[in-house]
């Protein structure tokens, strides 16, 4: 057995081999530094590479035993199967890292082509060198292949599909589509087939042949990053609502509302779209920035919607049956009423400009609220603005805002119990901030007509708050400037003698009843 390794060795060690061996361990190891993404594969490859090898070496302990023929199938057997993986590092060599090192990215299925056309051409120029008649393999090739390709119709047509979605881009990894009713991430384009990734953690493999044959929407891509997705907000509204009021309230919630992922340009807009049965059907239209959140960016606009249409007492139209019910009792109604006058009354005593009013008075202010319910994001009120109404806060918490030259900043947070908005129903002042719902809040609002019936039947009520609304911007004042005592009582009076004033020509308090 020792003296046949010469031998072998002669018939193994060609004059291309080192050329071959240097070759394959070059491109292994640039490979196998430069992109650890592959080196697995990169290791199989070469695992290959070593056993073709050690294969080329065992055909030449034949031919050294005397099995010259078996030697020599052996012997190029092993040659083609160590140049294909000699092709398959060259391959990923190409594709992988000098392609992408000139800026050029092409579609995995086109290296797969190219590397399976070098196979080919390889293999048969090796057959050649062998001495095998290539035209009977060709012929008879030839009709193999149309039996496949008919019999084999549906697969070749995914496989063309794939080819076809990358080489054309109209979709790529990582692009959002829509199929049918399917919403989600594109994770991988196959020879058979495409996977998308859904929110729902499912991943749902679509053959390529739907996609090449049907229609599908790419809703989000790199190119289109930067270009909003205009979506429908759809509700019903009975036919006692005006639609110019409808669509005035809507549109004025959803531009004025901050709502995460919403686009400020294009603006929203409402359309009536169409009469249904006792209830007229709307359409809000807006831009979202990023379509990948579109269920949670849709919610946040209904929630503004709704909240929005309750504040100017408009209803969601209700689906009208034909039933059997049993009236409420006077009673159960006055247990109702009793207990949201009674919420009332609690938010207005926590008031302090409401500290001298008796019972009777607050009872009448309380049968004057109105609800008023604010979704996180809503300008609630905004500086520069006239509106005859105060809100208390009873649920939530809201920010006031100072804006100057265009620049917003933050004064303060108010909590759940506290009111702001008096000066403008008091006075009739422009409002002198802007406030925005922190979270999701709930209001009572108190308009002018509301207060005006107590105000006027007691005048003096006038002197007691505007004394109240006083000291509090003089709080303000001290704290900002740090008034002396002597200063402070004659800007206090000064304010007050104004704010009285003020209250008097809003509320005419001079005139005869």
């Amino acid at each position: 057995m020792i003296e046949l390794l010469p031998l072998a060795w002669t018939y193994f060690w060609r004059e291309e081999t080192p050329y071959v061996v240097s070759a394959a361990l070059i491109l292994a190891a640039m490979l196998w530094y430069l992109r650890p993404i592959d080196r697995r594969s990169v290791g199989y490859t070469l695992g290959v590479f070593a056993l073709c090898l050690a294969g080329q070496f065992t055909a030449g302990l034949l031919d050294a035993r005397g099995l010259s023929t078996g030697a020599s199938a052996a012997h190029e057997f092993f040659v083609i199967g160590s140049g294909v993986a000699l092709i398959r590092l060259a391959g990923l060599c190409l594709f992988r890292l000098l392609l992408p090192a000139a800026g050029l990215r092409p579609p995995r299925i086109v290296e797969d082509i190219v590397v399976i056309l070098a196979y080919i051409v390889f293999a048969l120029a090796r057959m050649r060198l062998a001495g095998v008649d290539l035209s009977g393999i060709v012929a008879t090739s030839a009709v193999i292949t149309a039996v496949i390709a008919f019999s084999m119709q549906e697969t070749l047509g995914n496989i063309l599909g794939g080819l076809a979605l990358q080489l054309d881009s109209s979709i790529e990894v990582g692009d959002w589509i829509r199929v049918d009713d399917i919403v989600g991430r594109v994770s991988d384009i196959r020879w058979r087939y495409t996977a998308i990734e859904t929110r729902n953690g499912e991943t749902i493999v679509v053959p390529n042949s739907l996609l090449m044959k049907g229609k599908f929407a790419v809703i989000w891509s790199a190119e289109q990053a930067t270009q909003p997705w205009r979506r429908w907000i759809w509700f019903n509204v009975d036919y006692a609502a005006p639609p110019a009021r409808v669509i005035q309230t809507v549109e004025q919630a959803a531009m004025s509302a901050d709502i995460p992922n919403v686009a400020r340009d294009p603006l929203p807009n409402c359309v009536l779209m169409e009469f249904g049965p006792n209830y007229g059907r709307y359409a809000l239209r807006y831009w979202m920035i990023d379509p990948r959140p579109d269920d949670p960016t849709d919610s946040a606009v209904r929630v503004h919607v709704l909240a929005a249409l309750q504040r100017a007492g408009i209803r969601i139209a209700e689906p009208e049956y034909s039933v059997h019910m049993i009236k409420e009792n006077e009673a159960y109604r006055e247990a109702v009423h009793a207990r949201e006058q009674g919420r009332r009354l609690k938010a207005l005593r926590g008031v302090g400009i409401f500290s001298s009013f008796s019972e009777e008075e607050l009872k009448t202010l309380a049968e004057r609220l109105a609800y008023a319910p604010f979704a996180r994001g809503d300008v609630i009120t905004r500086q520069g603005m006239v509106a005859h109404w105060l809100y208390i806060l009873v649920d939530g918490e809201v920010d006031v805002w100072l804006e100057q030259n265009g620049e917003r900043r933050l004064l303060t947070t108010l909590p759940a119990g506290r009111v702001f908005g008096e000066m403008g129903m008091l006075t009739g002042e422009p409002r002198r901030a802007t406030v925005t719902a922190q979270s999701d809040v709930e209001c009572y609002r108190l308009d002018k007509a509301g207060f005006e019936e107590v105000i006027r039947s007691r005048p003096a009520i006038a002197e007691e708050m505007a004394a109240i609304l006083a000291e509090r911007n003089m709080q303000l004042a001290s704290a900002q400037e740090a008034l002396g005592a002597e200063a402070h009582a004659r800007e206090r009076q000064r304010q007050h003698a104004s704010l009285l004033g003020k209250m008097r020509v809003f509320f005419r308090l001079g005139e005869s009843k």
